[in-house]
């Protein structure tokens, strides 16, 4: 797609700096700060142990419903609009949370959190992207979503001292915060409406297959990675014995993989190919969630935790890279893109009850977890194998050229 309206360098900071704050509030803040917090709720007896295993899940829930109606809101509005709105939901959120009414209560405003995440991932990308020079865009893609990784380390350092001064008080320290970047980032935004310009005469085109295998993996990445995001803590302070501070010294290791993940990933992306880059990495990401529970010293659990704490935020580019790659037109990368994120959110809420309730229901083990989350990523890898198996036949009847233009073969 030519980038004939790009902005001038100078003023493409501005809307990926926006975009980055909004990844931080909606997810790094909205979704992670909610982990270190998990030992606190259940200690202040704010709620039981098994509801605050279930309040994490209703951020996972919103997350679909937020990715399902991203797209119809910002045509009611405007991508603009309906970004800053959800920012300000999440805003209104942390402070709501600091006050424990009932478990109903705190469940909606949860919910409401994870809704403004959804909706922020469907946009936040088309919006300012289209803005971006295309050889530059994994990497501005990476840059925009390391503020989900900004926020998994935040969430690590800010978190305990906040606590030190009370729950209550820590809710309101991340609203705050929460307000600051949504009020820094309210002008950063593109005025322009690249992201609006939807070619209809293209609307029949077939949808290439490589697509529909896109969409698989990133469903079952979405399984994958969701007990170490959830349970590592827990894992490492309670199953292993060594006590919160650890815990907490291995979750700022987590925080520091997702700051390096976004931007790393989206690097590959652009120098080896979305496709090669996601391979790796899933190969990788399998490797150490199946080493983590057989695993005990401080030195490979800290390097296991950053390569894991890479994979929720960098996958995010890698699979958007990708997109770009098999589809052409913008309109439709950004339908693409909406079902990509609809994929992932539906099997990351999927597997987070399952995960929760498999958790209480077989006594708090975590191995068991944790390699039911390695099996789900080797079949991410494994769909890719099955689809080249299955195209075999047909490669020899249908030209190569064809197989390539349709993102079949590459």
């Amino acid at each position: 797609m030519p980038d004939t309206h790009t902005p001038p360098r100078r003023a493409l900071w501005l809307p990926i700096f926006a975009g980055l704050c909004a990844s931080l509030v909606s997810i790094g803040l909205a979704r992670f700060a909610y982990t270190p917090l998990i030992p606190s709720l259940i200690q202040a007896h704010w709620f039981a142990a098994s509801d605050v295993v279930y309040l994490g899940a209703a951020n996972l829930v919103g997350y679909l419903v937020g990715a399902l109606i991203g797209r119809p809101l910002a045509r009611r509005t405007s991508n603009t609009a309906a970004l800053r709105l959800m920012m300000v939901a999440v805003t209104l959120a942390f402070f709501a949370c600091g006050f424990p009414l009932s478990l109903l209560w705190f469940f909606a405003w949860r919910l409401l959190s994870g809704i403004a995440g959804g909706a922020i991932m469907v946009l936040v990308a088309a919006t300012v992207l289209p803005h971006v020079p295309a050889a530059r865009r994994g990497l501005a893609s990476g840059a925009i979503f390391l503020g989900i990784g900004l926020g998994i380390a935040g969430s690590g350092t800010i978190v305990p001292p906040l606590l030190s001064l009370g729950l209550q008080q820590t809710w309101f320290g991340l609203g705050l915060l929460a307000l600051v970047l949504t009020a820094a980032s309210w002008f950063g935004w593109p005025s322009g409406t690249l992201h609006e310009a939807a070619p209809q005469a293209n609307a029949s085109v077939a949808t290439p297959p490589g697509v529909y295998l896109l969409f698989g993996q990133y469903a079952f990445m979405a399984a994958g990675l969701v007990p170490a995001m959830v349970f590592l803590v827990d894992y490492v302070a309670r199953g292993l014995g060594a006590g919160p501070h650890v815990g907490a010294m291995i979750w700022v290791m987590y925080g520091l993989g997702a700051i390096v993940g976004p931007v790393t990933y989206g690097f590959l992306a652009d120098k080896l190919g979305a496709r090669l880059s996601i391979r790796l990495v899933l190969a990788v990401q399998a490797t150490a969630v199946g080493l983590l529970p057989v695993s005990s010293s401080f030195t490979a659990l800290a390097l296991l935790a950053v390569i894991l704490g890479s994979f929720p935020p960098g996958i995010v580019p890698l699979a958007l890279a990708r997109v770009h790659e098999l589809v052409p037109n913008h309109h439709h990368q950004q339908l693409a893109w909406s079902r990509a994120t609809v994929s992932f959110a539906t099997f990351q809420a999927l597997a987070g009850f399952a995960y929760s309730a498999l958790f209480n229901g077989s006594g708090g083990q975590h191995a068991l977890l944790f390699m039911i989350a390695a099996g789900a990523i080797v079949v991410a890898l494994l769909l890719e194998l099955g689809m080249i198996l299955l195209n075999r036949r047909p490669s020899e009847a249908v030209p190569t050229h064809t197989l390539i233009a349709t993102g079949t073969l590459e």
